[in-house]
């Protein structure tokens, strides 16, 4: 199946990129879920690309737990850094990752 322009990627398994844009959000992660995170492990995302790139990642977070986050990316020229747009807590492994 195509991609539509603007829209979401077909779910890939998280690489060693997106596990370090987990990293560097995951402070700002636990801040919106209001509690901290032993495991933050990339499992797997979706991007859609925009003025930058949407970044949906699923992420375990211990045992059957996860979490699903909006990162944005800026383009390069902006010098903006990541950004953690939303996170939805209390999903699991068999949750779709959609766009929220």
């Amino acid at each position: 199946m195509a991609t539509l322009i603007g829209g979401p990627s077909a779910v890939m398994q998280a690489t060693p990129e997106v596990q370090k844009i987990c990293d560097e959000i995951k402070h700002h992660a636990e801040t919106k879920a209001g509690k901290k995170f032993a495991v933050f492990v990339a499992k797997s995302f979706t991007t859609q690309v925009v003025a930058g790139t949407n970044y949906f990642i699923k992420v375990n977070v211990g045992g059957d737990e996860f979490v699903h986050l909006r990162v944005h990316k800026s383009l390069p020229h902006t010098g903006q850094k990541l950004h953690l747009e939303s996170i939805q807590t209390l999903k699991t492994q068999q949750d779709l990752i959609e766009y929220f």
